[in-house]
């Protein structure tokens, strides 16, 4: 290959490159609210670890005059794969802590097995799901082996997917928007208190009300079980405790749910096409845009800190919840990818 023709590819390679990284920053400001500011992300690290390699090729000469960075390089390269190795193992054992964790403080209830059965689940796929493989004698046999797996792929990636998205729209670069409302998503109180968790949202929504001088408190939440006042009442009460101005309140007491905190919380907005920021805890905020976004409703997240060893088991409770709305979309993706995973190996024996 001549010098002309391989500085053209490298050229090429660099454009292609910085297309991935465009493509990821153009997704962040015109719309996060989507899986494609995790999946547009991660093409970005491909671009930049391309760039990078790139830049190795390109000075190699210059590196092979400089032991310490080459052995710095090579060091990092191997800490890169042990990890890439590594990962999945480290992987089941986060949640498995996390998820003993869970049972020992929040008690023995189904919605607090999530994590540690993910843990075991993945051990699972992991150890025993390769050796399934080699039992599979026959071509049908095979296919189903290799669909399912198909489909255990595709449910980890997503996963992957949604946690890198959630994560992404927990970052700002500041707090002051010039936000006109400030939606604060209510949760369960105690009798007519607030609780630790509900405590944490609505300090995330003070806080974020001082940095937005002209902002109305929106305090969303209507009445459950077990619940001598509404949510949005008792919110407001502990907001006025935290010298809160009373003007600079608004409380809707109807809402069971996110849809009807989001619904509900809209129709108190006066000002047309407002900033809304909404809060609730971290781990909530993206599902909460994804349903904002479906209600045409444009907003940014924020979100409350909560307890670290809950955090990944709520994580999965809210990946449930958003495949729960976008079911009919991944079944057809699975149909459709199941559809060309059994072409590519029955065309080929009938073409023989």
């Amino acid at each position: 290959m001549n010098p002309n023709t391989q500085l053209l590819i490298l050229r090429g390679i660099q454009l292609f490159s910085l297309l991935l990284i465009g493509i990821f920053i153009y997704v962040m400001v015109k719309e996060p609210r989507t899986l494609w500011s995790g999946v547009s992300f991660l093409f970005a690290l491909a671009g930049l670890g391309i760039l990078f390699l790139l830049l190795i090729f390109r000075y190699s000469d210059w590196l092979q005059a400089h032991t310490p960075i080459r052995f710095l390089l090579l060091l990092l390269m191997i800490l890169f794969m042990l990890t890439v190795v590594l990962f999945p193992l480290l992987l089941v054992l986060t949640f498995f802590i996390q998820g003993i964790q869970v049972l020992r403080r929040e008690g023995l209830r189904p919605q607090n097995l999530l994590s540690l059965l993910f843990a075991i689940l993945l051990f699972a796929y992991l150890i025993f799901w390769p050796q399934l493989g080699d039992w599979q004698s026959n071509f049908a046999g095979r296919m189903v082996y290799a669909i399912v797996g198909l489909w255990i792929v595709y449910g980890l990636l997503l996963f992957a997917i949604y946690a890198i998205s959630a994560l992404l729209n927990l970052i700002h670069r500041r707090d002051n928007q010039n936000f006109d409302y400030i939606v604060v998503l209510g949760a369960g109180i105690r009798g007519e208190r607030v609780t630790p968790l509900l405590a944490a949202r609505l300090d995330r929504g003070i806080a974020l009300l001082k940095k937005n001088k002209k902002a109305l408190l929106i305090l969303s939440g209507g009445q459950g079980p077990g619940e001598d006042i509404t949510e949005g009442e008792a919110m407001a009460r502990y907001a006025l405790s935290r010298r809160v101005p009373p003007e600079k309140i608004l409380v809707e007491k109807q809402s069971r749910n996110t849809r009807q905190n989001l619904e509900y919380s809209r129709e108190l907005m006066e000002r047309t096409h407002p900033r809304v920021a909404v809060v609730t805890t971290s781990y909530h905020v993206f599902r909460a845009l994804l349903i904002a976004r479906r209600m045409h409703l444009p907003c940014k997240g924020f979100g409350a800190k909560t307890k670290w060893y809950y955090t990944l088991n709520a994580l999965i409770r809210e990946y449930v919840g958003y495949v729960s709305l976008s079911y009919r979309l991944h079944i057809f993706v699975l149909v459709i990818l199941s559809g060309l995973l059994l072409l590519a190996n029955i065309l080929p024996r009938y073409l023989h």
